[in-house]
């Protein structure tokens, strides 16, 4: 906009006042965090006996089914948001507003009937107007801004993942030096030592955690974080596994563009947020409860689909491009796609579609009526995912595992059922889950 660009000493000065600031406004309760996070490192805060250590599958001491032996569970799920929470109704004024272009009137009239259509009503974001002014690099055309935006994410995306895994850890009653394995997940900035190694102190994790960082996979990456955490704990008996996904919008914020028209897609759909799954084998007796058995996992590369769904990374952020072939593609591989994850169920069972709970990733109203469409599926099958969508807008991998939390509070007789995702290959991610209908 013809503005002066900064000299690099000031620019350095600017990127660590900002990255100061939005680290408040991430934990913006921080006092809070640390007191509970002290709580839950004390391992003298819960007291386990020899026969409880030593116990296998069965009851667990308060009232749940049995769970097969060796089978991996969710045995906790926590959720954190960013503070700007923004109302999807009012979004475009403030985006076109914000970016200083509010004179494009077709791209805005364009953009606020995606906002209409999308089944959205809320959403949080990192970047609140504050933010916005202290970078308008991000929304200036032509001006390089990779470096402010990762900046700025270091430090945000394992702070939000922490307070969601603080908020899992709580409910999993354990202290945090019993988990054995860290799983981190995030498309959100790129930076050495990565989100994992952050997380490790703000967790307090001991110094041995093992870590797997799931970097750039996309929406179905939280699926695929399911899929690790089942294999470790099957395979190494006792361990306990946490997995901390963080997605955030700033990496890919930018000004309204005739030019790159996905971004006005992009602007009206994703939102901000993380979540914490705790995962183990064989949950401690009086302790531990299995909310969901994970039985069975998979994953399916459509082929010659790799252009459908792309993301690069520029001087001036992540540019996404999704080809609006995406939901038919989704529907021609779907069915035969779930059918074998059901298949996985015990042979008697014979399982059908609407005889079986869904979480599916909902990446926006055309993908999941494309899914309900091509399993027949009865309308309500579908409600805790555009629930989620209608609160958090896409977040990403975080979301599939957003709707699994809403599905456990929800009542329902579905014993078994299915989480679901899919992106970028296009990739298909799907877990067979057995309910525990006494957790509730």
């Amino acid at each position: 906009m013809g503005k002066e660009q900064p000299s690099s000493s000031s620019l350095t000065g600017d990127v660590n006042g900002s990255r100061e600031k939005m680290a408040t406004r991430v934990l913006s309760s921080q006092e809070n965090f640390e007191k509970l996070m002290a709580d839950l490192a004390r391992p003298n805060g819960h007291v386990y006996s020899q026969s409880q250590s030593q116990s296998g599958s069965g009851q667990n001491g308060a009232g749940t089914s049995i769970v097969a032996k060796n089978t991996a569970s969710i045995l906790a799920i926590g959720k954190a948001l960013p503070p700007n929470r923004i109302c999807q109704s009012t979004y475009t004024d403030f985006y076109f507003r914000v970016t200083h272009c509010s004179h494009k009137t077709e791209l805005k009239n364009r953009m606020q009937r995606i906002c209409d259509k999308s089944g959205i009503n809320t959403r949080y974001l990192l970047l609140d107007e504050e933010a916005l002014k202290e970078h308008s690099e991000f929304y200036t055309p032509g001006q390089a801004s990779i470096e402010q935006r990762h900046d700025l994410l270091e430090e945000a995306v394992p702070k939000l993942a922490a307070q969601a895994a603080a908020s899992a850890l709580e409910e999993w009653g354990r202290p945090a030096c019993d988990v054995t394995h860290l799983i981190v997940v995030t498309l959100s900035g790129v930076a050495i030592p990565g989100a994992d190694v952050r997380l490790v102190k703000l967790l307090g994790l001991r110094e041995d955690v093992s870590r797997v960082m799931l970097y750039m996979l996309g929406c179905y990456a939280g699926v695929t974080a399911l899929r690790l955490a089942k294999d470790l704990a099957e395979n190494n008996p006792g361990s306990r596994v946490l997995i901390a996904c963080s997605e955030m919008t700033a990496t890919t914020f930018r000004a309204p563009s005739e030019k790159s028209m996905y971004d006005i897609v992009g602007a009206s759909l994703f939102g901000d947020g993380a979540v914490g799954v705790i995962v183990g084998a064989k949950p401690r007796p009086g302790i531990e409860r299995s909310i969901f058995e994970i039985h069975w996992a998979g994953v399916s590369l459509a082929p010659d689909t790799e252009h459908v769904v792309q993301g690069k990374l520029k001087p001036d952020g992540l540019y996404f491009f999704l080809d609006k072939s995406l939901p038919g593609l989704v529907g021609k591989h779907i069915a035969p796609f779930c059918r074998s994850l059901l298949d996985h169920a015990p042979e008697n069972l014979n399982l059908g579609f609407n005889e079986v709970f869904w979480a599916v990733h909902p990446g926006g109203p055309a993908i999941l009526n494309t899914v309900e469409e091509q399993l027949l599926l009865n309308s309500e099958k579908l409600r805790a995912s555009r629930d989620v969508l209608a609160n958090y807008g896409n977040v990403s991998a975080s979301s599939v595992l957003y709707v699994l939390d809403e599905l456990r509070h929800r009542p329902g007789q579905e014993e078994w059922g299915a989480a679901l995702a899919f992106g970028p290959g296009i990739t298909f991610e799907g877990v067979l889950l057995r309910r525990n209908v006494n957790h509730r």
